[in-house]
């Protein structure tokens, strides 16, 4: 008889919180079934959410396997907490995250002018 997961528990797999989830190991790259349980969701999730965040674009290797980078796997657990957390749709996070990259930018250039300034 199969065991049932924490994912079976609910539809979407929110039953685990941000806080709640295991720490990142540190290493350089993870299988998806490893994303998977480090960002509590399943495989098809996250290869769904590939096609919908340009952002998650795992390398492929021998036979399609996908593997994740730390940068990915923490943007992973944002989507996450921004879906089934914060009660944002795909739509909605995608433009969230869109905004967060921008203001990312303009932190960087407004850093650059300050050190320019400071000669």
């Amino acid at each position: 008889m199969l065991e049932k997961t924490e994912f079976d528990a609910s539809a979407g797999g929110a039953t685990l919180t941000s806080a709640q989830l295991p720490p990142i190991p540190a290493k350089r790259y993870f299988t998806i079934g490893e994303v998977a349980d480090l960002c509590g969701v399943r495989s098809h999730v996250l290869r769904y959410w590939e096609q919908e965040f340009s952002q998650l674009s795992p390398q492929k290797r021998r036979g399609n396997r996908r593997y994740y980078q730390h940068h990915e796997v923490v943007l992973i657990r944002r989507i996450r907490a921004l879906l089934y957390e914060e009660g944002f749709t795909i739509s909605g996070a995608r433009n969230r995250l869109e905004e967060a990259r921008g203001e990312l930018q303009l932190r960087e250039e407004l850093q650059a002018v300050l050190q320019i300034l400071a000669k």
